[in-house]
């Protein structure tokens, strides 16, 4: 099986993870720690089957990044999941797919990168796209979509800061890392779970509880190998570019099996987020004299 046909199988994955999340009525915090859980015991299994461990020389200058970068992978999943109870599934994941932009601020502003032209071009137009979703949503009558929306955006900040410090961990890559953050997530999202919605997995009819173990087991361990196995074969710009297909399977799930719909000035919005976002991962300059200095190559965190 090809390295690309493994990433677009994968993202196409990734895509569809709303229909299964819509069918489990537990707390977006039970449901994220459960799918922490499960995927961290598929990826374990597949390093027991492969016969590799984790060298915790290797990880233990990292550990502390690890550590937090995975408990905010755990509420960036929280955030998503709300989002998709206020607003549909489209507007979510475009929301969310605002993340790359707050990226190209993070590393400006922390890692001290350079902004090109095509940069503050892209971040711009990406910006007024938001401006779009986000100006028909509040001009709704009920306000849920504008609380979806901002839910969404704060799971893009929270994803962008786990890619970013993700920029940061050197040694630790691939199943390792996201093994440690997948735990750390557990850990982190056991007490809040406990202390919020409490534990109600057991209360879950086998339908709702199929739906869960697929989340877990499919969505999230199976398809992290499989995207870990393939990605270091291909070039990081090919990888991000491809990683788009996640939000286009999500808005055609939205649209087509969820039912859900857009306005002609959301789905302009929101292919000016897309589009304008990938433009500033593609090595084209639209000046003569710009320099591309900020390389984003997106890990998947849904």
């Amino acid at each position: 099986m090809g390295a690309k046909f493994k990433i677009i199988f994968s993202m196409t994955v990734f895509g569809t993870i709303s229909i299964f999340v819509k069918n489990i009525p537990l707390s977006t915090g039970e449901i994220s720690l459960f799918r922490a859980i499960i995927g961290s015991i598929v990826l374990i299994a597949y390093k027991l089957i492969r016969g590799s461990n984790i060298k915790m020389s290797e990880v233990k200058k990292d550990l502390p990044l690890l550590f937090l970068s995975g408990g905010i992978m755990g509420f960036n999943w929280i955030l998503l999941f709300q989002a998709y109870k206020y607003t549909t599934v489209s507007i979510a994941t475009l929301s969310y797919y605002f993340a790359p932009v707050l990226l190209i601020i993070l590393s400006a502003l922390f890692l001290k990168e350079r902004l090109t032209i095509k940069q503050i071009i892209c971040f711009i137009m990406a910006t007024l796209g938001l401006i779009l979703i986000v100006g028909n949503g509040g001009m709704e009558k009920s306000n849920t979509t504008l609380i979806g929306i901002m839910y969404g955006l704060g799971a893009a900040a929270l994803y962008a800061t786990v890619i970013f410090l993700n920029k940061l961990i050197k040694k630790v890559t691939g199943i390792d890392r996201t093994l440690i953050q997948l735990i750390a997530a557990v850990i982190v999202l056991t007490p809040y779970v406990i202390a919020t919605s409490g534990i109600n997995v057991l209360a879950l009819n086998s339908f709702e509880l199929i739906n869960l173990l697929i989340l877990g087991a499919f969505h999230t361990g199976f398809t992290y190998c499989m995207y870990f196995s393939s990605v270091k074969d291909l070039k990081g710009q090919e990888a991000a570019i491809l990683s788009y297909i996640d939000p286009l399977i999500s808005i055609i799930v939205s649209v087509i099996i969820l039912k859900e719909s857009m306005t002609i000035l959301q789905v302009l919005g929101g292919a000016m987020i897309l589009g304008f976002t990938l433009l500033n991962e593609l090595n084209i300059n639209l000046f003569k004299g710009s320099r591309t200095v900020v390389s984003l190559e997106i890990e998947d965190t849904e």
